[in-house]
């Protein structure tokens, strides 16, 4: 479980209704599908779009707890969000 200090957020804080805490790499997941997909793209264009392969979306979305995390941070810069660690 990750600390309650960590937030995902959308890049300077354009849209605060997006920022919330998260819990596990599943709520990640599941805000990376969700922008994908509003922004209309397949997982395949997305993953050309951030430069990394289809399966690892495909993983990330799912949850995959072994997600390397300078891909993940690649991928959520790419959809414009921020990870934000803050103190408790």
């Amino acid at each position: 479980m990750m600390p309650e200090g960590l937030k995902l957020q959308s890049a300077r804080g354009q849209d605060p209704s997006v920022e919330r805490t998260i819990d596990d790499l599943a709520e990640i997941g599941a805000m990376v599908a969700a922008r994908r997909k509003t922004r209309g793209l397949s997982q395949q264009d997305f993953a050309d779009l951030a430069g990394v392969g289809r399966r690892f979306v495909s993983e990330l979305e799912r949850g995959k707890p072994t997600a390397e995390i300078g891909k993940t941070l690649r991928v959520l810069n790419t959809l414009g969000l921020d990870l934000v660690i803050r103190s408790r």
